[in-house]
Parts: C-alpha cells; sequence; structure tokens
C-alpha cells in the first residue's frame, strides 16, 4: 500500500503538470472502487484544481469552488498525466496494456494544452470523494499530526503513550496518534531507534522516544527523497517507480544479517495485527 512518502512523492509530481488547469470533463468507467464514486463528478466540468495537497495518505484537490476532491490510493492506484490516449505500457514497463484498470479519467485544459488525468488501480481498493470543503470532509476528521509537521514532537509522542499497554509499532500505526505513517516505515524507524516493535507505548523512556521521532522523520525524509519505495505496483506521477527499498534495513529481510555496526543479530519476522513486522531482536531489545 503506498504510504506517505509515495503519496508525497505523487503529489509533487502532479503539482507542475495540473494545478492551474480547467477541467473540460469527467468519465468514470466502472460505478465503483472501493467504494461507489460519488455522485455530481461530471459537474467538476468547468471548474479550476488550484491546489493540490496532502493529509496523511490522501491526496486533496481543490477546486475552484471551494470543494475538494480525496483521493486515497489504497493498494494499487496510481495517477498521471496523458497528453493523449496511448497504447504503450503504462506501469513499470510490463509489456502489456493496462489502460483496462483506468477508471477515472479528468480532462483538463492548462496552458493551452489539453491533458487527461488518469487515476489507474488494478485491485481497485483505492477511492475518491467529494467534500464541500478539507475541513468537511469525515476522511480527514480526527487524524493526528503530520509526522513531518511540528505538531509531531516528542512530547506530542509521550503525552499519547501514557500509559498505553499496546505494542508502540501499534501506536504508531493508529492514525489518530500520527497521520499516514504506514507498515514499512514504522519497521524502518524502530530499528533505526534501537525500540523492539512490541514494547509497550508505555515504558518509552523520554530518550527512546525522542529517538524514535528523530528515527520517523529522517526516514520519511530519506523515503521522499528517493521517490518512495516500489515493492509491487507503485509508480510515481510519471510511471517511473521509487528506489527507497534498495535502502530498506529490516523490511522484507528476515534471515538477513542485521546492518547495525556491531550488531551480530539476525533480522525477523513476526506478525502484529495482522502485519508482518521486522525487526532485529538482538539490537531491537528495549
Amino acid at each position: 500500500m503506498p504510504e506517505l512518502p509515495e503519496v508525497e512523492t505523487i503529489r509533487r509530481g502532479l503539482v507542475s503538470l495540473i494545478v492551474g488547469g480547467r477541467i473540460l470533463s469527467v468519465e468514470t468507467r466502472r460505478a465503483d472502487l472501493r467504494f461507489p464514486f460519488p455522485p455530481g463528478l461530471d459537474g467538476l466540468a468547468g471548474l479550476w484544481i488550484d491546489r493540490l495537497d496532502r493529509r496523511a495518505k490522501y491526496l486533496i484537490f481543490r477546486l475552484s469552488d471551494k470543494r475538494v476532491l480525496l483521493s486515497h490510493l489504497g493498494m494499487t492506484g496510481a495517477w498521471r498525466v496523458d497528453r493523449a490516449p496511448r497504447a504503450e505500457p503504462t506501469r513499470l514497463g510490463k509489456g502489456k496494456r493496462t489502460d483496462v484498470h483506468d477508471h477515472l479519467i479528468i480532462g483538463f485544459e492548462r496552458g493551452g494544452q489539453k491533458a487527461q488525468l488518469i487515476y489507474n488501480d488494478p485491485r481497485r481498493f483505492g477511492y475518491v470523494a467529494l467534500a464541500a470543503s478539507a475541513a468537511e470532509a469525515p476522511q480527514l476528521l480526527g487524524l493526528g499530526p503530520e509526522p513531518l509537521g511540528n505538531g509531531f514532537s516528542p512530547d506530542h509522542l509521550a503525552s499519547v503513550s501514557v500509559g498505553r499497554a499496546a505494542p508502540v509499532k501499534s501506536v504508531l500505526l493508529d492514525q489518530k496518534t500520527v497521520a499516514g505513517l504506514g507498515n514499512i516505515y514504522v519497521c524502518e524507524a524502530l530499528w533505526r531507534a534501537g525500540i523492539a516493535p512490541t514494547l509497550p507505548a508505555g515504558r518509552l523512556s523520554d530518550m527512546a522516544i525522542a529517538r524514535l521521532v528523530a528515527a520517523i522523520r529522517a526516514v520519511l525524509q530519506e523515503a521522499i527523497a528517493a521517490g518512495g519505495s516500489t515493492l509491487r505496483d507503485y509508480v510515481d506521477a510519471t510511471g517511473a517507480p521509487g528506489y527507497f527499498q534498495h535502502s530498506f534495513d529490516v523490511y522484507g529481510r528476515a534471515g538477513q544479517a542485521c546492518r547495525r555496526p556491531g550488531c551480530s543479530g539476525t533480522v525477523q519476522r513476526i506478525v502484529q495485527s495482522g502485519r508482518s513486522t521486522f525487526y532485529c531482536p538482538d539490537c531491537q531489545s528495549k
């Protein structure tokens, strides 16, 4: 599933291509994705795309009538801009047409040029939603602070961890604690901070919390700089894969030697709340 770095990479790639564009048409090629398409999408024709923001794992298309179009990519969703309909491969160069999975097509004009903003999703776990404003979008209510923003601090993490018996990994994946973190980057950040994913959050020391916040920020920034992580389907707005997967220290490395200097441990995989957790029990023991 695309996590914060992947969604942010897509956002950055789309901004220069669509912001300032005027919507000409909206076409849905099926009735639903994960949820039904919202009614009234065809009524977006004539509006302008004023901004493209991100909140947690959501893209927020801000329109000239103050409404917002929200997009969650699910597991395999991707946005791209085509200058004209095309028949060549569109995902990772797999050598076959994949436009059969183009489910939402927004025709627009920008700078005198017409193009299409296309949502492609083979597994259809993503979805889009319309809201009167971002503040009124139910999907965004109750989300915690952004991990790269000022609201996510050691003090914040300490306050939400007090008395918590839940494993620290589970607390970090709770979108009410911090918005946008996912399985991959939580595993990587916990390894960098030397904290066991099974440790009850309420037992984190102040020093451990400070290390963890710094590690979360660092791993996200590095992943964004690398264009995100491509494990199977993820591609950016140009169709290019990310490269941060080549820098994983623990994720997907079960049975391999720990990369921490001086550690002789072996990366292990356990399951927490139905998700794979990768960590080194030797250097992440507390």
